[in-house]
């Protein structure tokens, strides 16, 4: 099939890249014209506008969004809704809300446009590995789009499905995330755990080894734990801060919504704010509480 990927940053480039694997035709767009001509280099054939996006793809056109979440994908959407004809089928790979990806679906529907949401796994492994893709749309439009799935899948027959209607690919790729932080958090803190344990002296990248075969936590974010304790044991020059990039806040606000617990979840994004500053005023709190009931000692800044 023929189609465009909009947006080349770290994924898009990589799936545009695994799709002329694949056998597919694509169209590549970016704002910045260098990862537009690294798509080219590869098979791709290369536009610089929107509006060329669409001249070069004839109806029923499809046009893949690779784009940050939030306003840059509304803008796209605002720009290209226009540019097109009943029958078009635009596809949202981002991490966008769900409640968004609902909404746009709605407001594309009087103009005959398909929206289909995916939610797309793999990062900077995928062109090697495949994606794992969590689909929403209606069954016609997502059945038109299977080369292509396909193609970016792990293989043909699995790392993809059609989950639901307009909206729960994102969904699911949002709880997708949220246990990822999860088991992020605990592989975390049980290998702080082993490194403080000073008297044994324990070597963390030959502790993730053991752990790689037959241990009920070999995971694929073990093996990267592995690869990241063997290039640098001691993760020296790396600050204790870690981003979120918003699906685990969606994640723990849909659970408030629903009433569903998620304790682990939520406190492992908690943590992640935790981590971005070294100086709370709710520790130092702590300190001075300690001080006044039992009179324990103030540690003192230098």
């Amino acid at each position: 099939m023929r189609l465009a990927i909009l947006g080349l940053g770290r994924m898009g480039l990589n799936m545009a890249k695994r799709l002329l694997r694949g056998g597919q035709q694509v169209v590549a767009y970016n704002r910045h014209p260098d990862p537009v001509a690294e798509a080219v280099a590869t098979g791709a054939e290369g536009v610089h506008t929107p509006e060329a996006v669409v001249a070069a793809l004839a109806p029923p056109r499809v046009l893949w969004l690779m784009l940050p979440a939030g306003a840059v994908t509304q803008a796209m959407l605002d720009t290209l809704a226009p540019l097109l004809t009943p029958g078009d089928i635009l596809v949202d790979g981002g991490n966008s809300y769900y409640q968004d990806t609902m909404r746009r679906a709605e407001a594309l529907r009087p103009r005959g446009l398909h929206y289909v949401d995916v939610g797309t796994s793999g990062g900077v492994w995928g062109l090697e590995e495949g994606y794992s893709l969590m689909i929403g749309g209606d069954p016609a439009p997502v059945a038109a789009l299977c080369p292509a799935f396909e193609a970016l899948a792990p293989a043909p027959d699995r790392g993809w499905g059609h989950v639901g209607p307009c909206g729960s690919g994102h969904f699911v790729k949002m709880v997708h995330n949220g246990i990822e932080y999860g088991m992020m958090q605990a592989f975390g803190e049980g290998f702080e755990l082993l490194q403080r344990k000073a008297e044994f002296n324990l070597d963390l990248h030959q502790v993730a080894e053991i752990w790689r075969d037959g241990s009920v936590v070999r995971s694929w974010l073990l093996d990267l734990a592995a690869r990241a304790l063997a290039e640098n044991p001691s993760l020296e020059g790396i600050a204790p801060y870690v981003a979120d990039s918003g699906e685990g806040r969606w994640t723990v606000l849909e659970a408030i919504a629903l009433s569903c617990p998620l304790p682990v979840i939520t406190l492992a994004l908690e943590n992640r704010f935790r981590s971005r500053d070294d100086n709370l005023f709710s520790e130092k709190l702590l300190a001075a509480l300690r001080n006044q009931f039992g009179g324990h000692a103030i540690k003192h800044e230098e």
